[in-house]
């Protein structure tokens, strides 16, 4: 309970007003656009937003959305830090509280139609991917995450030889698969798909690399403090490459370090707090092959 309180007060305010910003916007782009339209979404709230209509209506979508949220990021708790679980946690609390006050408590009908876009299925599917990517994009630029299917990939893709993007999209091919089933029509399903491919467009633009880890190369004069401040933070283990600088001739050490989008911020904060002189080029990692899982 102490370091938890401790996690709390290290929280910056300005990431928590932005994680606040992305439940509430992406509950926006689901609650007006899509449910209206009964589109779906894609990974655990498309999971949520299907089990909603075929459910009685005292289980709502907010309801859903933390029942079977929090498990799978509680789950990922030792592989993505406390910092990260927490924040995911508060963003999909904030995504579920707005959605409730949306749909049950402000004078909005989402009902029938959209409040916005009527009933043209195209229209909703567009905006409401766009809508529930920019949220989504914002949770995870400022350390947290909307969806709990994306902590999933990134622990179990490499396991099954898939990348995160494939190990989603494979997900979400059988949730609107079974959607069809379920409501025996595949017109709202093939929308959905429309939905997915911008709201994943849109997060690609506002996290580089949504699909991918990333390779970083960290040129460092304090080789030591910096690879040993990483190791300890994520547990995980680097290459150390002898160079020098090819205009100042000074020695330099070249640390090649792989990470996950997720762990991208968090890297550069503590490269640049150890060594603020550091450089660093980042650059997509889309198959990652090791013969042990030892650390390098």
């Amino acid at each position: 309970m102490k370091n938890l309180a401790v996690m709390i007060r290290c929280l910056r305010p300005f990431d928590m007003i932005m994680l606040t910003l992305a439940g509430i916007i992406n509950a926006f782009g689901i609650t007006l656009f899509l449910m209206p339209v009964k589109l779906y979404d894609s990974g655990i709230s498309g999971t949520s937003m299907l089990l909603a209509q075929i459910t009685p209506k005292e289980l709502s979508l907010s309801f859903f959305l933390m029942i079977l949220n929090i498990p799978l990021f509680i789950y990922g708790l030792k592989r993505q830090g406390k910092r990260f679980t927490l924040c995911a946690i508060y963003t999909v609390a904030v995504y579920s509280l707005t959605s409730w006050l949306i749909t049950d408590v402000l004078p909005v009908d989402v009902s029938i139609a959209s409040p916005l876009a009527g009933t043209d299925l195209l229209l909703c599917a567009l905006f409401g991917g766009v809508i529930s990517g920019i949220g989504s994009g914002l949770a995870i630029r400022f350390g947290g995450a909307m969806d709990g299917i994306e902590v999933m990939a990134v622990i179990f893709a490499k396991r099954l030889g898939l990348s995160v993007g494939s190990f989603v999209m494979i997900y979400n091919v059988i949730l609107y698969i079974i959607c069809g089933i379920f409501i025996k029509s595949w017109i709202l399903p093939l929308y959905s798909i429309v939905t997915y491919a911008a709201a994943l467009k849109t997060v690609d633009h506002i996290v580089d690399g949504l699909q991918r880890s990333k390779a970083a190369m960290i040129v460092t004069s304090e080789p030591d403090k910096v690879s040993s401040q990483l190791m300890e933070e994520f547990g995980c283990g680097m290459t150390l490459i002898r160079a020098k600088g090819g205009y100042s001739g000074e020695e330099r050490t070249v640390l090649y370090f792989v990470v996950n989008r997720f762990q991208v911020m968090k890297m550069t904060d503590i490269v640049h707090k150890t060594d603020p002189l550091a450089y660093i080029t980042l650059s997509e990692a889309a198959d990652i092959f090791s013969i042990n899982q030892g650390k390098t």
